[in-house]
């Protein structure tokens, strides 16, 4: 089924009052995909009446995922007691999540109504700070003491399991209430009715503390193959648990966080279609204004080279700055994206630098004797055909005053001078691209590793400071290179 069917069958189910097409709707498609139709919607009452006629354990959910503007309209429009029943049936965290995104006397309402067990669960979350696992965790998971008999357990399940976030994970604790172990459902099921789960249990566990930064959960749960994760307090004492699910919000998370810094961009809050037009200006606004600033040091190289007044004397080399500029941006870029991942999957770090520099430098000298070696036929090229030409006096007095190129013939009129006078543009550009690339490479691996040794984001910090560094010295290899060239090529040009 398309998504425009999806849409269609749900408008017109809420317009036309169809309860029972709408309720086998919900029993059929997933509930993020019907928000997303709901998200479209301007009508509040077609938004609230799949809240007035299905089932609470869907509707909590839809609210979820609903966007921070639809969640405000329902709240907006719903009663007390309406707002009551929406919130048991909801997952703390999610109502965290929500409350995060609301103005404050919205909050504040939310928070009224609220049960005083909620309300004290939601102000615990909210304290904690943002990223880190206590602001992502649920309190809403199965505890049980590690004396309770198995069919005393899934006596417990039974009971209790509709209100946890997952059933599949139960975390065990002693009479102090200290995490010792945990129990899979299989392993429960599976189990002989009088055992405890002390006998049972998993004391191998792998956990977190509430202040540990959300990333370095999620790449416990990927080096572990979790489901579910304790949260531990700084008395080691279980306060909540983290799953799977959220997991895989903080991956999109951090990769969008890493996506908006290597493109210059400051990360969205919101999706693309649900941010306003002024909103993307703002976070765009300051990268390019940095750059900006950090493009100086560029400048001034440039202004140094045009006061030797090599290009004066070899003109045709100006043109082809932008292409080393851009060939050492773009092959430190690449190292630098595999290094940013590095980190952030926890494969190496800071104390891995002289392995990572000395491998990177191997690649390094093999990419850049490539890209010279094909760039110095490619310019060879642009200058025989005429993409890039010569039209200093001296040298087109060799032939007739007019630009030489494959297509007129003329390069073959003084061949040799010709040749010998491309081979040398053609060479210093090459040698510069190989200085340019084998050092954007080796900085490139330089700079993400020494932020990350301060403990800053090197996917905020690295990629421009890259990009400056690259440009100013490939100018200035350019330069020295052109200078020493200039002695020994003056006669040909």
């Amino acid at each position: 089924m398309s998504e425009i069917q999806v849409k269609d069958l749900i408008i017109n189910a809420i317009k036309n009052k169809k309860v029972n097409v709408l309720r086998e709707l919900f029993e059929t498609i997933p509930t993020i995909d019907i928000a997303e139709v709901l998200n479209d919607v301007e009508e509040v009452s077609v938004l609230l009446y799949p809240f007035r006629v299905i089932s609470s354990e869907y509707t909590g959910d839809l609210f979820a995922e609903l966007s921070s503007e639809q969640q405000e309209k329902i709240i907006n429009a719903f009663s007390d007691k309406d707002l009551i029943k929406l919130l048991e049936e909801s997952y703390t965290d999610d109502i965290v999540d929500t409350l995060q995104d609301l103005p404050a006397n919205m909050v504040s309402r939310v928070l009224r109504v609220a049960s005083p067990e909620m309300r004290k669960d939601i102000n615990q979350l909210l304290n904690y700070e943002e990223n880190t696992a206590g602001s992502v965790m649920t309190t809403e998971f199965l505890e049980m003491k590690n004396t309770v008999e198995v069919k005393d357990a899934i006596k417990q399940i039974r009971e209790k399991g509709k209100d946890a976030e997952t059933v599949y994970t139960i975390f065990v604790r002693d009479a102090k209430r200290n995490l010792v172990g945990t129990v899979s459902l299989d392993d429960l099921i599976f189990a002989k009715d009088h055992e405890t789960l002390e006998d049972i249990m998993d004391r191998d566990f792998v956990s977190c503390h509430v202040n540990d930064d959300q990333e370095d959960v999620a790449n416990k749960f990927k080096r572990y193959d979790l489901t579910a994760m304790a949260v531990l307090n700084k008395e080691d004492k279980i306060v909540g648990i983290i799953t799977i699910d959220d997991v895989v919000d903080i991956i999109v998370e951090e990769a969008n966080e890493d996506v908006a810094a290597l493109s210059h961009v400051a990360p969205l809050e919101d999706s693309y279609l649900d941010t306003p037009a002024w909103k993307m200006a703002v976070k765009c606004i300051p990268w390019i204004v940095i750059l900006i600033i950090l493009g100086t040091f560029t400048t001034m190289a440039l202004d140094k080279i045009e006061k030797t007044q090599v290009f004066s004397v070899i003109p045709v080399l100006i043109c082809f700055v932008p292409t080393l500029m851009d060939t050492g941006g773009n092959t430190g870029g690449q190292t630098i994206a595999l290094m940013i991942r590095g980190l952030g999957t926890k494969e190496f770090g800071p104390k891995d630098f002289w392995k990572i520099l000395g491998k990177e430098a191997l690649t390094a000298v093999i990419v850049a004797a490539c890209v010279a070696t094909f760039g110095f036929i490619w310019f060879t090229i642009e200058q025989y055909t005429g993409i890039v030409t010569n039209d200093k006096a001296e040298f087109l007095s060799h032939f007739n005053d007019t630009i030489p190129t494959i297509w007129n013939g003329l390069v073959w009129k003084d061949a040799g001078y010709f040749a010998m006078n491309t081979f040398a543009v053609s060479g210093i550009v090459a040698i510069t691209l190989f200085a340019g690339s084998f050092l954007s490479k080796c900085v490139a691996v330089v700079l993400p590793l020494g932020v990350a040794a301060l403990k800053k984001d090197p996917a905020i910090i690295a990629q421009p400071i890259l990009t400056t560094i690259v440009d100013v010295v490939s100018l200035i290899v350019y330069l020295l290179i052109a200078l020493a060239a200039q002695g020994i090529l003056s006669g040909l040009f």
